[in-house]
């Protein structure tokens, strides 16, 4: 209902300038069908931001507790307690599906863990791309919401020209009223849902990359000691 709230002050401002006393839900009513779509848009485009903002955190990417199991585990080379953690449901986030797939990805791999690090780089840009896809439907949503209001604007102007097409005589304000007010609060409705979507597409993407970059180096931290005894034990042979 954020979008809702925040499409209230505009309209607000739009009736007191044209000196009509009307309320949000009329100016929803009267951009028609295209103006619902838009409305069906603003109330997904809502859940897909709470969604996002609720999965983009750092305790729900990389728990503490997690991180503090694994790290004695991998300093000890024991890979089997390290995917044991990983596959625990408890435990299902960013950290453990990059660090489980890639140690048992690796474990099975004939070169074992010499081949860890590029593992973990693949599977994390995998799980980033995950994390993508919900923050793109948002996207989409702000490229659509203006398009849907160009299209509203175009049909209702089409409505007026058939107004004045169809008057016997030149046309009363009131035949052109109705495809005016669509054609107007369409493309209105359209950029206040897009506005506030761009915003959060470009707040979200920020978020993932940044806390991906430092779960990332902590994962790079944690797997250190298995790639030195695998690097000690290929010397050594």
């Amino acid at each position: 209902m954020d979008t809702l709230l925040a499409m209230e002050p505009v309209l607000i401002t739009l009736a007191q300038d044209e000196g009509v006393d009307r309320s949000l839900l009329d100016y929803v009513v009267s951009g028609g069908p295209i103006g619902a779509i838009i409305l069906i848009l603003s109330l997904v485009a809502i859940g897909m931001i709470s969604a996002q903002i609720f999965r983009i955190r750092r305790e729900k990417l990389s728990p503490e507790a997690l991180v503090e199991e694994l790290r004695p585990a991998l300093a000890e080379s024991d890979v089997e307690r390290a995917i044991e953690l990983c596959s625990d449901e408890e435990n299902a986030s960013y950290l453990a599906r990059v660090v489980g797939s890639s140690l048992t990805r690796s474990a099975r791999s004939p070169f074992g863990m010499l081949e860890l690090r590029s593992t973990v780089e693949e599977t994390g840009q995998l799980e980033i791309d995950r994390l993508y896809r919900l923050t793109d439907g948002i996207g989409l949503i702000a490229s659509i919401a203006p398009m849907l209001g160009l299209l509203g604007t175009v049909v209702g102007m089409v409505g007026a020209f058939d107004a004045i097409t169809m008057a016997e005589g030149p046309a009363r304000p009131d035949q052109l009223a109705g495809s005016i007010s669509t054609a107007l609060i369409t493309t209105v409705l359209g950029l206040i849902v897009a506005i506030p979507c761009t915003s959060a597409y470009t707040y979200l993407r920020n978020r993932i990359d940044h806390l991906t970059t430092e779960i990332n180096e902590l994962i790079d931290e944690l797997i250190a000691p298995l790639e030195q005894a695998s690097a000690s034990q290929g010397q050594g042979s």
